[in-house]
């Protein structure tokens, strides 16, 4: 069962039974279904109700006895002991103004209620139709009514907003914006939806704008902190160069200075030790003829005596 109930009370006093009240409310159903018009003042049963249509009475209810004034075939409609009237399979000749009276065992006005019962037809699918005009989407919503005097609630929609009208069948709406678009076709009882992409060339939407604009921002900063890395390692690998260039100075100042000191070798060939044995030349000088040495004087060898034969 889908059906809409909508109230306008000309009377909140419903606690209090011996204040008259009257209550109007619509109520929305679609063709084929069921509906239940119900009394907002009565409280469990009710001991006198009686339902009109269109100032026709249509039925009875007294000490829970029915009582049909029309062909109950014809009316689909019987009553319930709280008052309820119930209608199966409605169409829409049942749409009308419904009134009931209420009153009280002791014969005593108790409440009167005005309810607006409106049938209506499911909505058609919708048509949506999209085309690119000048970089402009221009999207058209359309619905085709059963009778001519069936209008819908269409709501044309975008990301970037959407565009509602009552009781028309067409919907129009220009942008300069791409993208899926959404039509919803919808009366009281029943809605449907139709959506569609367009793509209008030469368009560049917020966002592909911002995501491109973000994208460049962070490929500079990529580009500028690799520009910037690379001429850092290059100052320190020139730096480490010049103090590698300073230590092999250094190193080459030492060892000219340790080339310079006369040092003795360790372990002399045999040839430097003929060339250290030799006598160093010594400076020319005249000798004067010395006088011949006193031969030693030769000792006289003392005679052998002749060994005595024993």
């Amino acid at each position: 069962m889908n059906f809409r109930r909508i109230f306008l009370a000309k009377c909140l006093l419903l606690l209090f039974p011996s204040v008259k009240c009257s209550v109007t409310s619509w109520i929305y159903a679609a063709v084929n279904e069921s509906a239940l018009l119900s009394i907002t003042a009565a409280v469990g049963s009710v001991y006198d109700a009686t339902w009109l249509k269109d100032s026709r009475r249509l039925l009875q209810i007294k000490d829970k006895k029915v009582k049909y004034y029309v062909n109950r075939d014809q009316c689909r409609c019987k009553v319930l002991l709280n008052g309820t009237l119930q209608i199966e399979q409605v169409v829409k000749e049942d749409s009308g103004k419904y009134r009931v009276t209420v009153y009280q065992q002791d014969g005593k006005f108790k409440a009167e209620e005005d309810t607006i019962f409106v049938v209506q037809d499911p909505v058609p699918q919708p048509i949506l139709s999209a085309e690119c005009m000048n970089k402009t989407a221009s999207v058209k919503c359309e619905v085709k009514p059963k009778t001519k005097d069936e209008t819908f609630i269409i709501e044309l929609a975008h990301d970037k907003g959407k565009k509602v009208q009552n009781n028309v069948t067409r919907l129009e709406l220009h942008t300069r914006y791409s993208g899926t678009f959404r039509c919803v076709v919808k009366n009281q009882v029943s809605e449907k939806i139709a959506e569609k992409v367009l793509k209008c060339s030469g368009q560049l939407d917020l966002y592909l704008i911002l995501g491109i604009a973000g994208g460049t921002v962070v490929f500079v900063t990529f580009l500028t902190l690799l520009i910037y890395c690379i001429r850092k390692k290059k100052a320190e690998r020139l730096e480490d160069d010049d103090e590698e260039r300073m230590m092999q100075a250094r190193q080459v100042d030492s060892e000219m200075v340790v080339r310079e000191l006369p040092q003795p070798p360790c372990n002399p060939t045999p040839k430097q030790l003929r060339v250290q044995q030799r006598p160093l030349p010594q400076p020319y000088v005249q000798q004067q003829a010395l006088p011949p040495r006193p031969r030693p004087r030769t000792q006289q060898r003392t005679p052998n005596h002749p060994r005595e034969r024993p």
